[in-house]
């Protein structure tokens, strides 16, 4: 019998709540095909709506996630994040933050720098840093449509630079303080040393997840989570947002109930697998966004070893690359 399988909505209630389930979310791409050129493409991964809603108010949940800090739940908050631009023949690609090697005395570097800059232009002082993320009041950015390094990397930038919503001019007003940035670091020290060891220079500052906590939405099965379990830090900061304990690697003592996102979900299901078999676990849902639509699996013990037309021959475990392309 195949599993169980169902659209839902961010907001669906699951169904035989009180049965042992482990949730587990897929990353979702974008369907490319589809941009709208006048409107850009949407913000936000599908993953990233389904999360936080279609506002994607990034920027506050990894600063709750990240900082020990309150955050204020009315404010709007940007996310800054120091990049490489690759430049091809005729246009630029944003590098993911993975393959730029960005030690943390380098980011600290590149912020002092840029410092002033940024705290004139956004009229307001940034509010925490680490490596990768520096976080400030989004003040007169706060109308910006942003998408983040996770949607925009590896692509044209053209397509994902911001855009100006219901006020005109902030887009360019940003691009000013891009460009002012980009000089500065091209000239400092921290991208000379880079490039003395052969690496990309940090030669742009990107922008994304401009929201204010209060507008995150999230979905029915994440708030009746008994847990989250992965390493993104959206997780951390909707952990605290939902106060749901929050851990980064898979427990075969706290599966019941837990709302997985893994890096390499694949490496999980022999475990989840076993679980099912062991009747430690009735179900492992699964979501995942083909076509960028949020779709629901169930699967049960029962449902693990491929059905095979002839009856005579041992059937086989079901893969994860076929549970993937189903």
């Amino acid at each position: 019998m195949p599993p169980k399988i169902r659209e839902m909505t961010a907001n669906s209630t699951p169904t035989k709540a009180a049965l042992r389930r482990f949730t587990l979310m897929l990353s979702g791409e974008d369907i490319l095909d589809e941009l709208d050129s006048r409107v850009g493409p949407s913000q936000g991964l599908p993953h990233e709506r389904f999360l936080l809603g279609e506002l994607v108010p990034l920027a506050p949940v990894l600063l709750l996630g990240q900082s020990n800090q309150s955050v204020n739940p009315e404010e709007d908050i940007a996310c800054l994040q120091p990049v490489h631009l690759h430049a091809t023949r005729d246009h630029l690609i944003l590098m993911g933050q993975n393959q730029i090697d960005l030690t943390a005395e380098e980011s600290d570097l590149l912020l002092k720098a840029a410092l002033p800059f940024i705290e004139e232009d956004f009229q307001g002082s940034v509010l925490f840093h680490d490596r990768h993320y520096w976080f400030v009041p989004a003040g007169p950015f706060s109308s910006l449509a942003t998408y983040s390094v996770d949607q925009a990397h590896g692509r044209n930038i053209d397509w994902w630079m911001p855009r100006d919503t219901d006020k005109e001019g902030i887009a360019k007003l940003w691009r000013k303080l891009q460009n002012e940035i980009q000089m500065l670091w091209h000239i400092g020290p921290v991208n000379e040393e880079r490039a003395q060891r052969g690496m990309p220079s940090i030669n742009s500052i990107w922008v994304s997840g401009i929201g204010k906590l209060n507008d995150v939405q999230t979905p029915t099965v994440l708030k009746q989570s008994q847990r989250l379990i992965g390493l993104h830090p959206i997780l951390a900061g909707l952990g605290k947002l939902l106060s749901i304990p929050h851990e980064i690697t898979l427990d075969d003592r706290h599966l019941t109930g837990a709302f997985a996102w893994l890096e390499q979900p694949q490496l999980a299901w022999p475990q989840l697998s076993a679980a099912l078999r062991d009747k430690q676990l009735d179900e492992v849902a699964i979501i995942d966004f083909p076509k960028g639509k949020v779709r629901e699996r169930i699967f049960s013990a029962r449902d693990l070893n491929k059905k095979s037309w002839a009856f005579w021959k041992k059937s086989e475990p079901l893969t994860w690359k076929e549970i993937t392309q189903g």
